[in-house]
This record gives structure tokens, C-alpha cells and sequence, in this order.
């Protein structure tokens, strides 16, 4: 796999595995840097293309008032207003959990929902999203 493919696929399976797509990033990560492929760089593109997948989940959360209550919206007014009141009492520090499975992409998501700016929301999730990977390297490269 030539280089360029390599950092390329890593990023779409990243920037994928923000969404709502069951995607494995992490698995890419470790088997490229098992490969030979340095740390840093894997840990930065990946980086990337998650914190811009999580930023699509916020703008998806911006827009999707003005589908509530559609009959093919998946979502019901009471799951939405249950996920306001936790992203109220728990607040933007939640975002810091962006990175956790099952939880993380719908915590982006209500971000936008609930209208968090976005520098600060892209603060937050980049410290998660970043944090969670330089850890994931540095354990690969601490075992082998």
C-alpha cells in the first residue's frame, strides 16, 4: 500500500467512524503503525479526520430542528428533549467523552443541537479525539 493511500484511507475511515458509520479507526491506526508507519504522523491524520466527522455531526445537530416532528424523522420530540437535558446538566464538558463508543457521536451531535460554538466545541472534541489516539499509539508503541 503506497504511502499516500495508507494516510488517505486512515483519514476516511476516521473522518467515517465520527459519524454515525461503524467504522474502526482504531484498528487502521494500530495495524499501520504495526506496519512501520511513525506514530506522530498516524495519530495527526487520524486526528483530524475524526474531530471533522464530529464536526459534521454538529452541523447535522444545528440543522435538525427544522425536521422535528416529521413523520419520517427518527427521532421523536421526546428523545430530543431527553438529550438536551442531559447535554444541560452535564454541559459542554460532555464533549470530552466525544471519544467514547456509543456515547461519543451522539454527544457531538446534541452539540449542535444545542448550539455550542463551535471553536469551543471544536476545542473540546480535539483534546478527546487527539487524546484518545496519542494514547492508543504510545500503548502500540510501549508493547512492541
Amino acid at each position: 500500500m503506497g504511502e499516500l493511500l495508507a494516510y488517505l484511507t486512515l483519514f476516511v475511515i476516521a473522518f467515517g467512524a465520527a459519524t454515525l458509520l461503524p467504522l474502526q479507526s482504531e484498528a487502521v491506526l494500530v495495524g499501520l503503525q504495526l506496519s512501520g508507519y511513525p506514530a506522530v504522523p498516524l495519530v495527526l491524520v487520524a486526528g483530524v479526520g475524526n474531530v471533522l466527522g464530529s464536526t459534521v455531526n454538529w452541523c447535522v445537530g444545528r440543522a435538525i430542528e427544522r425536521f422535528r416532528g416529521r413523520r419520517w424523522f427518527p427521532a421523536t420530540d421526546a428523545h430530543l428533549e431527553r438529550a438536551q437535558r442531559s447535554y444541560r446538566r452535564y454541559g459542554r464538558w460532555s464533549l470530552l467523552l466525544s471519544w467514547a463508543p456509543v456515547i461519543g457521536d451522539p454527544i457531538t451531535l446534541v452539540a449542535g443541537v444545542m448550539r455550542e460554538p463551535l471553536p469551543r466545541f471544536l476545542l473540546l472534541v480535539g483534546i478527546a479525539k487527539f487524546g484518545r489516539y496519542a494514547v492508543l499509539a504510545f500503548t502500540v508503541r510501549a508493547s512492541s
